[in-house]
C-alpha cells in the first residue's frame, strides 16, 4: 500500500506567496488615519486556512472524477452567474457592478473567481476529446462557445478584468492543445484591428500583414473572406465607437498613454502607484513604513494596488522576491502539465497556469502603467476570500495532477 506525498515545491511556493500576501494586507491597513482595512488581515488569514483545507479536499479528487463532474460544474457555474446578474451587487470602486452574489443583503462571494476554474475544466474536456487540434476557424466553434457564454455573462456585470482572464485562458489552452500560432493570430486579428484603427498608417500596415497571413495559412475560402471582412468592419467602426464613449471613459483609456492629462481623477491611481513604487528604491522604506500608503495616497492598497505597497516598503528586493516566487509557481505548473498522464489533465494544469499568469501580468503592469487599469487582483496577495479560495483550489487540483503524473518517485510505502 502506498500513500501520495504532496507536491512539496508547489505547496511551499503557494504557501510562501500567501503568507507574503497576508503580511502585505496587514501592512496596507497600517495607516496614519485608521480605516476598516486595519483588520482585514485577520479575515484574510481565516480565508487562507479555509482555502488550504479546500485545496486538500480538491487534491483527494481523482482526475477521472473531475472529468465526470466537469459538465455539471460548468452548468452550475452558468446558473450562478445568471443569478449574480439578477441579485448581484458591487463594492468599493466597483460599486456599480454586479460582481458579488448578494442574498438577504449579505455578499456571498464573487462567482466569477470559481468560474475561471470550471471554464478551464470544461475547455480542457472539449479540447482533449478531439483527436487532432483545431485546424480551422470552424473547428473552434465549440471551444469558443465554452468560453464565450460565461464571458458574456461576466461582461454584463460588467467585469473587464475577469473578461480579459477568460480570453487569456482561451488562447493559452488552444496553444497548449497544439493549435497553430498563425491560426491564433488570425483569431485575434479583429481585436488588433480595433486597437490599430486609431492610426491609419498602422492599421493599413496591419491589414496588409493580415492579407499575407491569410494567403500563407490558406483557411477555407469562406473563412478567409469572413475574417478579412470582420477586420475591415472593426477598422471602420473603431473611430465611431470612440466617439460614442462618454468623456470619462475616453479619459480612462487616454491616461494609459499619459496619466497626467487627468491627474486628479482617472490618472490619479496610476500616478500614486508609480510614486509609491519609485520611492521604494532598492530596499524600500521598511515594512509598514511606506509614507504614500500611510497617508492613504495609494488607492485600493489592500486589493488591486497591493503590489505598489510591496514596492514602496520592500523596494526592488521585495518586488524581485515576489516575482521570483510567481515564476517558481509558473515553472512548477508547466512541469506538472508536461508530465501529466493524459491531455485532459495536461490542459487543466496549463489553463490554471494561464489564469494566474494573466492576473500577475495585468496587475503588476497596471501598477507600473504598462497595462490599462482594469481592477484585477494579484493572486495570493490581494484581499478577497473568493479569490484566495479559487487560487488554492487550483493548487489542490494541480497537486492531484502532479500525484497522478509520470515520473513521480515520491510514493512512500505505509
Amino acid at each position: 500500500m502506498t500513500r501520495r506525498i504532496p507536491d512539496l515545491p508547489l505547496v511551499l511556493t503557494a504557501l510562501a506567496l500567501s503568507l507574503f500576501g497576508v503580511s502585505m494586507v496587514y501592512s496596507a491597513g497600517q495607516t496614519d488615519t485608521m480605516t476598516f482595512v486595519a483588520n482585514l488581515w485577520k479575515t484574510q488569514s481565516v480565508w487562507l486556512v479555509v482555502a488550504v483545507l479546500a485545496a486538500f479536499g480538491a487534491s483527494r479528487a481523482s482526475v477521472r472524477f473531475l472529468d465526470w463532474v466537469t459538465p455539471f460544474a460548468y452548468v452550475l457555474t452558468l446558473v450562478v452567474l445568471l443569478l449574480t446578474l439578477a441579485f448581484g451587487g458591487g463594492a468599493g470602486t466597483a460599486a456599480s457592478s454586479k460582481s458579488w452574489l448578494v442574498i438577504g443583503g449579505m455578499r456571498i462571494g464573487q462567482p466569477a473567481e470559481l468560474a475561471k476554474i470550471t471554464v478551464v475544466l470544461m475547455l480542457a474536456r472539449v479540447l482533449a476529446n478531439r483527436r487532432e487540434p483545431p485546424e480551422s476557424l470552424l473547428d473552434l466553434w465549440h471551444p469558443a462557445l465554452v468560453v464565450g457564454i460565461p464571458w458574456v455573462l461576466i461582461m454584463l456585470q460588467p467585469d473587464l478584468g475577469t473578461g480579459i482572464v477568460f480570453i487569456g485562458i482561451f488562447f493559452a489552452m488552444l496553444f497548449w492543445s497544439g493549435v497553430n500560432w498563425r491560426l491564433l493570430l488570425l483569431i485575434a486579428s479583429p481585436a488588433i484591428s480595433l486597437v490599430l484603427a486609431f492610426s491609419t498608417r498602422l492599421w493599413g500596415a496591419w491589414f496588409l500583414l493580415l492579407l499575407g497571413m491569410v494567403w500563407l495559412y490558406r483557411p477555407y475560402l469562406i473563412e478567409g473572406i469572413v475574417l478579412v471582412c470582420i477586420n475591415v468592419v472593426t477598422g471602420v467602426v473603431a473611430p465611431i465607437l470612440w466617439e460614442k464613449l462618454a468623456p470619462y471613459q475616453q479619459k480612462r483609456l487616454l491616461v494609459f498613454l499619459d496619466p497626467s492629462i487627468d491627474a486628479k481623477a482617472s490618472g490619479y491611481h496610476v500616478i500614486q502607484s508609480q510614486v509609491a513604487i519609485g520611492s521604494g528604491g532598492w530596499f524600500g522604506k521598511g515594512f509598514t513604513l511606506g509614507t504614500q500608503k500611510r497617508l492613504n495616497f495609494v488607492p485600493e492598497q489592500e486589493t488591486d494596488f497591493i503590489f505598489a505597497v510591496v514596492g514602496e516598503e520592500l523596494g526592488f528586493i521585495g518586488v524581485t522576491l515576489a516575482l521570483t516566487l510567481f515564476v517558481a509557481l509558473f515553472l512548477r505548473a508547466i512541469r506538472i502539465s508536461s508530465r501529466a498522464n493524459d491531455p485532459y489533465a495536461s490542459l487543466i494544469a496549463f489553463g490554471l497556469l494561464a489564469s494566474w499568469l494573466v492576473h500577475v501580468v495585468e496587475n503588476v503592469g497596471m501598477t507600473l502603467n504598462l497595462m490599462p487599469i482594469t481592477g484585477i487582483p494579484l493572486p495570493f496577495f490581494s484581499y478577497g476570500g473568493s479569490f484566495m479560495l479559487a487560487s488554492w483550489l487550483s493548487v489542490g487540483i494541480l497537486m492531484r495532477i502532479s500525484g497522478e503524473g509520470r515520473g513521480r518517485g515520491d510514493l512512500a510505502a505505509i
